[in-house]
């Protein structure tokens, strides 16, 4: 094993790139606003709403964190979104998935103002990424194992990217970013997902591996080639009683027994998580600039 493509020292490095742009904003009197909205009582998602309070106040951001009760309905739901997308003090709208039942996360999906939807998953958005348009806005995740390759000094261009899953949320916009006709793209890319076959073989054909298949530990050794690139996006929870916690976090891929044959591997946690985060307020930024036409 070559090298640990290390997501929080990357994500800091992004994190703090974004936080000497907002100061300068504020000299101009501009303070990006980004509301992230939360419907019932999800502990996990509970957690990850804490987690981008805190790096957007850490930032100096406008931060709203908005948590409505387990019985919202759509309606009302709809109604606080209209009230985001009216806010000129609201650059940025991220409604926290998954929600409850009776919500149509679809149809609160569509109904945000696309130039505010900084998880970039608007049909709009996704168009222009898919019609090769910058001006969009491009999901968190996706944009997050970008950029932990392009910053590794890993250029996608020519090589054969297995993206392993076909998410909204990651496998399809990760293979259009990596397919793209520019910096950071121009790889040829392969989706496979559970129906695929020849899978093990597929896998083993990647020069770079995007694992985000949300299964843990599926990709084992004998599943890459020696040399490979791994980006993995996979954060599973599995009962260990030898853990302090009882359990511990791990990947889509086997680490231990992948490490030693990648040229460059993620770990999990420390990889793909930290970076979603610091995208989401780069994207928050991007928004304020773009809405306020003032880029520093």
């Amino acid at each position: 094993m070559n090298q640990i493509i290390d997501g929080k020292a990357i994500s800091a490095a992004v994190t703090s790139e974004t936080k000497e742009k907002t100061v300068l904003l504020k000299r101009h009197g501009i303070v990006p606003g980004l509301a992230v909205v939360l419907v019932g009582n999800n502990p996990a998602s509970e957690s990850y709403i804490r987690t981008k309070d805190r790096v957007a106040s850490e930032l100096g951001f406008n931060s709203r964190k908005i948590h409505l009760p387990e019985t919202t309905t759509q309606a009302e739901l709809l109604a606080q979104v209209q009230e985001l997308n009216g806010d000129s003090s609201i650059h940025g709208i991220l409604v926290q998935s998954p929600a409850p039942p009776q919500i149509d996360e679809r149809a609160v999906v569509e109904s945000l103002n696309p130039a505010k939807d900084v998880d970039g998953l608007h049909p709009i958005n996704v168009g222009k990424l898919a019609m090769g348009d910058p001006s969009g806005l491009v999901s968190c995740t996706p944009l997050g194992c970008q950029r932990l390759l392009t910053a590794s000094g890993i250029d996608p261009a020519g090589a054969h990217v297995v993206v392993l899953g076909r998410s909204m949320l990651v496998g399809k916009p990760v293979a259009l970013l990596l397919m793209a006709k520019a910096a950071g793209g121009n790889a040829t890319v392969t989706v496979a997902h559970s129906r695929s076959r020849n899978l093990s073989e597929i896998i083993r054909s990647a020069d770079i591996l995007i694992a985000a298949i949300g299964q843990p530990e599926f990709v084992r050794g004998d599943h890459v080639q020696e040399g490979v690139i791994v980006i993995d996006v996979g954060i599973n929870r599995l009962d260990d009683p030898t853990a302090r916690k009882g359990y511990r976090m791990v990947g889509d891929v086997a680490f231990d027994e992948v490490a030693p044959k990648a040229r460059s591997i993620t770990p999990v946690p420390g990889g793909v998580g930290p970076m979603t985060v610091a995208m989401l307020m780069e994207n928050t930024l991007l928004a304020c600039q773009r809405q306020t036409g003032l880029f520093v």
